[in-house]
């Protein structure tokens, strides 16, 4: 269940990413979210805010998936997550990416949000980091 609507929420999102505000999430992704336990919804929230402002940042990437647990598990705090070992897929291709997210209204809102994208990630370690085209 869990992955269906993290899928689910992931298309939405890229397919708005370009027309909804930085903070915001339409109502359809809401009730999804909502859907989740506060722990799940609050790292789903954050994977949807990384592909937002990875695709607003004018840098190239059109961003369809995020795992922020890829390479290094996340580290949760209330209402904070770091993901030192996020990726990102864009285009067909894995890159690198970190991530701190401090959500609000019961995991919904992003309060702050700041990241760090890193190298592509080579074909011959997808396999390993459990990645797919």
């Amino acid at each position: 269940m869990k992955t269906v609507v993290f899928l689910a929420a992931a298309v939405i999102a890229a397919s708005t990413a370009s027309i909804a505000p930085a903070h915001a999430i339409d109502s359809s992704i809401a009730r999804q979210l909502n859907a989740l336990d506060p722990q799940e919804r609050r790292e789903q929230r954050c994977d949807i805010e990384a592909m937002s402002r990875i695709a607003k940042a004018g840098e190239g990437f059109r961003p369809d998936k995020v795992i922020a647990y890829s390479r290094a598990d996340i580290i949760e705090k209330g209402d904070d997550i770091r993901a030192p070992g996020a990726v990102f897929r864009s285009a067909g291709d894995w890159y690198k990416l970190k991530f701190k997210c401090r959500t609000g209204d019961e995991g919904l809102g992003i309060v702050s949000f700041d990241y760090k994208i890193g190298e592509k990630i080579p074909r011959s370690e997808w396999d390993r980091l459990y990645l797919y085209d």
